[in-house]
């Protein structure tokens, strides 16, 4: 019986035996079968090295080279109201009026007034030449004349005030206030401003002082308008330094011919110099920003092999589309330009754009 047991426990054994070692043989074959993955296919690209324009990079704020808060110098009731908000006028040109009925009135008496010392004046005038009156009544006449016409100019001003007018040609903002409205002295009625051209003001760095000059081309854009660009001159540079910055103020006149640039918008600010310079550019496709800095994928050729290598780069300003380098990188080394999404350090890659130089 216990013989039995024993042959009967090793033929399970063999049996268990076989299935396992024919399951791990064919797991062995299984695995050398399998194939690596191939490398990953990417698009590459060289630094160049380009001429550049030399150009000064700062950010400020558009102005309008004219640009007022319209307000009354007389207190008075609206009684017309010529502009809407938003709408373009000449210089000269009525905004509002305010009531002018009681001064009105006042100018006539005072009309009438200047008319009878005119008559005064003109009977002295005969008296005197006939010795028939003292040169002191002449002379009072003369000064109750003058008085009465000073008078009359004096009202009129009243009542022209009272008549609120454009100092220059542009686009009424907002109006601030209402028909039949009573403003008080200096109300804020509603802005002014001259769009036709604008100023740019902004600032830079005590070492760029030299490199500035009146009459200097500027360049401009805006977040409005990311595409466009705004041309304009340098009209004015700050004689001095601010104390606590240590900055240098400028101020450019800026063309606005559509009347895009509107008061208050920052902008990017480029101003050319006279020279160019070397500068290491890439496309923009090709740097990798992240919040331990800006990297590339540098490809390098090993036993045959492309292998790509993270390096950490330093980058400066953007022009149609390409990146200057200012550290990390040599002229002429290749770097991958698509095809980053399952790069990592060290792994060997295909490059697509062999026939590219």
């Amino acid at each position: 019986m216990s013989k039995k047991i024993i042959f009967l426990v090793i033929f399970i054994l063999l049996l268990f035996g076989g299935l396992f070692g024919s399951k791990f043989l064919q797991i062995n074959q299984a695995k050398s079968s399998r194939k690596p993955p191939p490398p990953p296919l990417v698009t590459t690209t060289n630094v160049t090295e380009e001429q550049w324009e030399d150009v000064l990079l700062s950010v400020g704020t558009i102005n309008p080279v004219l640009g007022v808060i319209l307000s009354n110098e007389i207190a008075g009731i609206i009684t017309v109201l010529h502009v809407e908000s938003g709408q373009s006028v000449n210089k000269g040109d009525l905004i509002l009026e305010l009531d002018t009925s009681t001064d009105r009135a006042n100018l006539d008496g005072l009309v009438a007034a200047e008319k009878l010392a005119q008559i005064k004046f003109n009977r002295q005038i005969k008296l005197l030449k006939n010795k028939a009156t003292s040169r002191s009544s002449h002379d009072e006449a003369q000064a109750e004349l003058d008085i009465a016409k000073a008078a009359v100019i004096s009202q009129k001003s009243i009542i022209d005030k009272k008549r609120i007018r454009a100092p220059f040609s542009g686009k009424v903002g907002i109006r601030q206030v209402s028909l039949g409205q009573y403003l008080d002295k200096g109300t804020q009625i509603a802005p002014l401003v001259s769009l036709s051209s604008t100023i740019a003001d902004f600032a830079f760095p005590e070492r760029h002082f030299a490199q500035l000059s009146v009459g200097q081309t500027v360049k401009i854009k805006v977040q409005a308008y990311p595409n466009e660009v705004f041309e304009g001159k340098i009209q004015a540079i700050n004689p001095g330094l601010h104390q606590e910055t240590r900055t240098i103020a400028v101020r450019a006149v800026v063309k606005n011919p559509d009347e895009k640039l509107r008061a208050g918008m920052f902008a990017e600010v480029s101003v050319l110099t006279s020279g160019t310079k070397p500068t290491l550019t890439l496309p923009e496709t090709t740097v990798l920003y992240s919040t331990y800095g800006e990297n590339v994928y540098v490809v390098i050729n090993k036993d045959e092999k492309n292998i790509v290598e993270r390096r950490t780069i330093e980058t400066g300003e953007h022009r149609n589309g390409r990146v200057a380098v200012l550290k990390g990188l040599t002229r002429l080394e290749t770097v991958v330009n698509e095809g980053h999404v399952k790069l990592r350090n060290g792994l060997t890659v295909t490059i697509a754009n062999l026939d590219q130089p």
